[in-house]
Parts: structure tokens; C-alpha cells; sequence
């Protein structure tokens, strides 16, 4: 993760993304978005007008059976970032036969690590409560992130207790997808503090162990875990591609069989500029791995 990383993401990422975004209104989209739905009621006391909403992107083409559903959370540093970025994911899962939801969420320092995933849990009870408004099957729930996001993605697929909390008995994720995905295990990361500038993480993280660990995949998943598709860049930062290895042996451990691949040559930020092609290796398991046309 590195200091590298918190300068990386908030300024070259977001500059490439808007590009992105800006070369996006100038295609044509088999999609329908519908944009800046709430997910948190106005009257809670958390509300927040901004980072609880979400948009949900629809393809235009008549289906007769409710279609698989991905939602996207966006990455990082649990302190920036916005779903308005990540429109081309949205466009490009609806033209792939998926109905996508992409979200926003409450960021450091205005909140920690387990505020955020218990707004991600919030946008996935929306989904799972609406998506069928949209043409999307509830029980096809599968989640994706890259970064902090795709470690967030990991937690609540993992974490049944994040659903219960909030009334909901069963877990409605079927999977996750992720992308170079940080966090696996802040349990770890943070007791041994390696890299330069790794006390800035205390901000979103807290200095209680005990929180560490709460808020880490790696700790919560069990045989029973749903499945995991995991894709790291070959030149990523160091503690993502061992975090991630890890993660993936103890899946195995418990029975689990992950579809994990290194790609050559990518590093951190391109990870997620890749999902601008709809061809690419993420989209192509993807679709094998959400029930694309079944």
C-alpha cells in the first residue's frame, strides 16, 4: 500500500478517470442509468447527501428473465473517490447483460473503516430490496471493487454479521469480484508497519487491534464463504500481491477453490482503467462467474 498509493489514486487516477468520464457522453450506451438514488433515508442520522447514494445502470434490451447483478465499489485510500468517476464500469457491465448498481459511501475522516462497510452493507439491502425494479434478480447478488473498494467487497461477502446487524438474516452476496484489492488483512498490515508513512492509515483504521481485525476479510472467511475471482497486477504494490496471496491460501485451506491471476505488467491504478474494455480478462470470468444469459 505505500504512501505512494495515497498520492497515486486521488490525483493520477482521478485525472485519467475523468477523461474517461468525458469520452464516455460521446458513445453510444445500450444502457439506462438511473443516478443519485438514495440508499439511506433523509430522516437518519447518519444521512449523508453525497456519499449515500448510488446509480444503477440498466441495459436498454428487453430480457425475459431478470438479469445477474454487480455492485461496484469504488477504491481509494478509504479517504477519496467518488461512483461519478466509475460511470464506465457501470455502462460497461449493462452492455454485458448486467445489471450494475455503483456506489458511494462516507470516507476518512469523516468516518472509519467499519462506518464504511456498514454503508456498503446498507447499498447492497437497497439492491437486494429494488433491484428488481431495475430488471435485476436478488438473488444474484455479486460484489466488485478495486483497492480499498475491492477489500470492502471482500469484508461484506465474508462477514454475515454485517447483514444480521441490520436485520437482514441471510447474506445476499453470492460472490465477489477483486480488483487488486488492499486491506485483506489490516490485522497484519498494521501491527507490522513496514512502509514510509503507514501511520496515516491509523486515520481511517483507528489504533485498536481488535478493529483491525473486525474489519478484515481474511479473518472472517470460512468453508461457507461464497467464491472470490481475484486479479492483482503483476508490478501492484508489494503488500497487495502478498496480501492477496495469503487470501488466496486460505481459501484453499478451507476447501475453496479461487479463480486468481496475476496480470503482467499492470500496476495498481491501470487495474481498474482496464475495466474501460469491455473485452478485457476481468469482464471475460465475470461473466462466466455472475450467470451471464442463464
Amino acid at each position: 500500500m505505500h504512501t505512494l498509493l495515497f498520492r497515486a489514486l486521488p490525483t493520477a487516477l482521478a485525472l485519467l478517470l475523468l477523461l474517461i468520464v468525458a469520452t464516455e457522453y460521446a458513445l453510444a450506451r445500450p444502457s439506462r442509468r438511473s443516478a443519485n438514488i438514495s440508499y439511506v433515508p433523509a430522516t437518519d442520522s447518519s444521512y449523508h447527501p453525497e456519499r449515500h447514494l448510488l446509480d444503477v445502470y440498466a441495459p436498454k434490451a428487453a430480457s425475459p428473465a431478470l438479469r445477474p447483478v454487480v455492485v461496484f465499489i469504488h477504491g481509494g485510500n478509504w479517504n477519496s473517490g467518488n461512483k461519478n468517476f466509475y460511470s464506465f464500469i457501470g455502462r460497461r457491465l449493462a452492455k454485458q447483460g448486467v445489471v450494475a448498481v455503483v456506489i458511494n459511501y462516507r470516507l476518512s475522516p469523516q468516518v472509519m473503516v467499519p462506518q464504511m462497510a456498514d454503508d456498503c452493507t446498507r447499498a447492497v439491502i437497497w439492491t437486494a430490496t429494488h433491484i428488481t425494479e431495475y430488471g435485476g434478480d436478488p438473488a444474484r447478488i455479486f460484489l466488485m471493487g478495486h483497492s480499498a473498494g475491492a477489500g470492502l467487497a471482500a469484508l461484506l461477502t465474508a462477514d454475515n454479521r454485517l447483514f444480521e446487524r441490520r436485520g437482514v438474516a441471510q447474506n445476499p452476496c453470492k460472490g465477489a469480484i477483486l480488483d487488486d484489492p488492499a486491506g485483506l488483512d489490516m490485522y497484519d498490515y498494521l501491527q507490522k508497519m513496514q512502509y514510509p508513512g503507514d501511520e496515516q492509515y491509523l486515520v481511517p483504521f483507528g489504533r485498536q487491534p481488535a478493529v483491525w481485525q473486525e474489519v478484515s476479510a481474511y479473518h472472517h472467511v470460512t468453508a461457507q464463504t461464497p467464491p472470490f475471482l481475484l486479479f492483482v497486477g503483476g508490478e501492484t504494490y508489494p503488500s497487495i500481491a502478498s496480501s492477496s496471496a495469503q487470501f488466496r491460501q486460505k481459501l484453499t485451506a478451507l476447501g475453496h477453490h479461487p479463480y486468481y491471476q496475476v496480470l503482467p505488467g499492470k500496476k495498481h491504478v491501470p487495474m481498474v482503467l482496464q475495466l474501460y474494455w469491455s473485452g478485457n480478462i476481468i469482464y471475460q470470468e465475470l461473466r462466466r462467474f455472475v450467470g451471464v444469459g442463464t
